[in-house]
């Protein structure tokens, strides 16, 4: 069934965001959903802002309005439940732009993880499977900055809007058909807390998978190199590929140890970049490492030759984490990725200590707890016919 056109007021005026939140301040809900544009900008620009409550829909033109604090307050307030579809995006811009997080979240997407879905699930399936509704998904690139604004556009907008909170009824009479709705509550609860959206200022460099490769020196060079783009690109609002493209760095950092001659005789970096840059970036490599640098370095995940067996363990466990989830219809990506057993192996995550007392330990049980807690002291035994995992 295709879904039909709802009618929805269009808000672009400040006197009319105040009487939106005014009218909305004692509603006991309200969908969310968000248009906006990240390409070629360091600064992600809200475009539009999709609403829709018990009494009406709205679409939030942000461009001349002096402020989005009615909009905001409803958003913390804790007696409004604020429903949406992988809503993490949305929170992110507004802890970023406006310092703020929900207090009150239901997420359909995080919700159909608990149910069988498929993680991610786009919304367009979950609302088709769910409410039987067809969407028009066309216009997902469209020019959200452009003005005047197309009506047709703004209908678009409002669909992925308006079919929340009936989805939102739906999933949650199946999650406590399940027994499963506290294990939701716990995945809502983080997108509730400003840790959530904190990130570690060396994030970029430190996930780079050509970092393990360098040298100590080369990896301090790399950082900065990483810092100083981020620091442009903020400063110029523009996106960090539009300062250096990440395809550079490798053969910056690589070229910054023989000097600036041999970074203007790369012939795989632009002449005119390094005419402009080229004594920072030498600079960036000769320059001796601070305490933190030297402290950050230490992070850094290093490049371990193959251990044949110990991916057999990997496999084995992920194998078995696998049938636990399908056992109980549960993607198996949600609970736990290879990944993370790898960093598990490597003492860079704090897997179990999040498994301690949340919905995967219960999900996963005492035995997969107990071998993931004791990761590095498992080993695997074949005898007298039984395959065994036994904690030394």
């Amino acid at each position: 069934m295709k879904q039909a056109s709802s009618p929805f007021t269009l808000i672009d005026q400040q006197q009319d965001l105040d009487l939106f939140a005014s009218a909305n301040k004692d509603v006991s809900w309200l969908a969310l959903d968000t248009e906006f544009v990240g390409e070629k900008r360091f600064t992600t620009r809200l475009c539009l802002i999709q609403i829709a409550t018990a009494n009406g829909n709205y679409v939030i033109d942000p461009f001349n309005l002096d402020n989005l604090n009615g909009l905001l307050d409803l958003i913390v307030n804790p007696d409004i439940r604020i429903i949406t579809h992988a809503g993490e995006n949305e929170y992110r811009i507004l802890y970023q732009q406006y310092g703020i997080v929900p207090s009150n979240v239901f997420d359909t997407q995080l919700a159909a993880a608990f149910l069988g879905y498929k993680h991610p699930v786009s919304f367009r399936r979950i609302a088709e499977n769910e409410l039987g509704l067809r969407l028009d998904k066309t216009l997902t690139t469209a020019n959200w900055e452009s003005r005047p604004l197309n009506p047709s556009y703004l209908q678009y907008a409002m669909d992925d809007v308006i079919p929340l909170y009936p989805l939102m009824q739906q999933l949650e009479q199946k999650l406590i058909k399940h027994g499963r709705l506290d294990w939701a509550k716990e995945e809502f609860a983080l997108l509730e807390s400003t840790d959530y959206y904190e990130k570690d200022p060396h994030a970029e460099a430190l996930g780079s998978s050509m970092i393990k490769s360098l040298k100590p020196k080369e990896q301090i060079c790399l950082i900065r190199l990483f810092q100083w783009r981020k620091d442009q690109a903020e400063a110029k609002n523009y996106s960090k590929e539009m300062i250096l493209p990440a395809k550079q760095l490798g053969a910056i950092v690589r070229g910054a140890a023989s000097g600036l001659d041999a970074l203007l005789h790369n012939r795989r970096l632009p002449e005119r970049t390094i005419k402009k840059y080229g004594a920072l970036f030498v600079d960036m490599y000769q320059k001796p490492a601070t305490d933190e640098e030297k402290a950050l370095i230490k992070k850094i995940e290093k490049e371990e030759a193959e251990d044949p067996m110990d991916e057999i363990l990997q496999e084995i466990i992920y194998l078995l984490i696998r049938y636990r989830c399908l056992e109980l219809g549960i993607t198996p990506a949600f609970v736990m990725t290879k990944g993370t057993l790898r960093k598990l192996k490597m003492g860079l995550d704090d897997t179990t200590e999040s498994l301690g007392s949340g919905w995967r330990r219960s999900l996963l049980g005492e035995d997969i707890y107990h071998w993931l807690a004791n990761y590095d002291k498992l080993e695997l035994s074949i005898a007298s016919g039984k395959i065994e995992l036994v904690v030394r």
